[in-house]
This record gives C-alpha cells, structure tokens and sequence, in this order.
C-alpha cells in the first residue's frame, strides 16, 4: 500500500515528464521511430507502415529540415525521401527544389556503389526509376518558377 502511495505521487511528474519528451520529440521533426521508415527498403506489412510512418513525418515538417539530410542508400531504395520532393514541389523555395534534384540525379552513384551492395536488384531499380522522375518534375518545376 505504501509503495501504491508512492507511485501515485509520483505520476503527476511522470505524465509532466513524457509530455515534455513528447514534445521534444514532435518539435526536432522526425524521430527514431519515423526514421526507421527510411532505411525500411522490403515489401513486408511492417515496413510498408514504416515507410508510411516516416512519409508522414516529413510531410508535416513544417521547418522541412529534412530537406538537407543526407540521405542514405537504404533512403533511396525505400523511396520515401524522393516521394516527399515529388509530393510538395510546389511547397518548396527554388533552393530546395535543386537540393532535390541533386539528390534525386544522387540516386544512381549512390545506389550503384558499395554502400547499397546488400539492396536487391528489384530495389535498386525502382530507387534509380523514383529517382529518374522526380528529377525530371523537379527540373520543370523550377524551370517553371526559378530563375537559372
């Protein structure tokens, strides 16, 4: 009974305690569990949702520091990067859209290099392809409405 005291106490500061690191944890973007979906690069249900968990992330970034993250590999065969740019090109400044373009025109050294030796054929393919589209809609977004 004492210990059940002790505990009730002790919750007002606990409940305070996972606010704040909730709030933390909302505030700096993307956390461990949504960066998770980035390096998820199979079809299973898991890392679908992973994928998904980490494409909502970005999208409700509203500083998009992800924007300049480097991204890796595993980032460019799960698609989840290059799928934000394509999706909220007409978001970003014209510094952003060549940030993600060069990432975009990125994929095919970084996919085809050591890094992404442990990557299946079938993802390495479809990184190069999202790859090969999005810079192309990048590239016309910006011809559309940044100067050279």
């Amino acid at each position: 009974m004492l210990c059940m005291r002790a505990v009730w106490r002790l919750q007002p500061r606990l409940i305070c305690a996972l606010a704040a690191l909730a709030a933390a944890a909302c505030s700096a973007g993307m956390n461990g569990v949504s960066r998770a979906g980035l390096d998820c690069v199979d079809d299973s249900p898991h890392c679908i949702e992973q994928r998904r968990i980490a494409l909502n992330a970005i999208m409700s970034d509203k500083s998009r520091t992800w924007v300049r993250e480097t991204p890796t590999a595993e980032a460019y065969a799960s698609g989840v990067r290059l799928f934000a740019f394509k999706s909220r090109k007409t978001e970003l400044s014209c510094d952003e859209l060549a940030v993600g373009r060069r990432e975009a025109d990125n994929a095919p050294a970084v996919l085809r290099s050591p890094q992404a030796s442990h990557l299946t054929p079938a993802q390495v393919s479809r990184g190069l392809m999202l790859g090969a589209e999005v810079s192309r809609e990048l590239a016309a977004e910006m011809k559309r409405r940044c100067r050279a």
